[in-house]
């Protein structure tokens, strides 16, 4: 792919976006949606949110992950539980994978 293909797809991309976000902002106000709908809605949006995670999580290309990463993610998750602040969760979580990539964890 050349990069004028990049830009090109991006560009289309971007465009695609802006019309769907305008869309949805015109439809609004002419639709009426019901609270099981929208509480689906809700529910869906983690879901999906929740399935990039474990995926990213669990999975290195098409082979699975080592522990370390797993752990470390894990430490981060109980980290943001205990409501510490975002820096400290990324460090923490960051830092006992390295450390257990250091003690021969893959």
């Amino acid at each position: 792919m050349t990069g004028w293909q990049f830009a090109g797809a991006l560009a289309v991309l971007a465009a695609g976006t802006y019309a769907l976000r305008v869309v949805g902002l015109m439809l609004r106000t002419r639709t009426t949606v019901s609270p099981a709908v929208e509480a689906l809605m809700e529910r869906s949006t983690m879901v999906l949110l929740i399935a990039v995670g474990l995926t990213t999580t669990l999975f290195e290309g098409s082979d699975l992950a080592g522990p370390a990463r797993p752990i470390g993610v894990a430490v981060g998750v109980l980290a943001a539980w205990f409501k510490a602040p975002l820096v400290a969760v990324i460090v923490l979580a960051a830092a006992s994978t390295a450390v257990l990539r250091l003690a021969g964890v893959p």
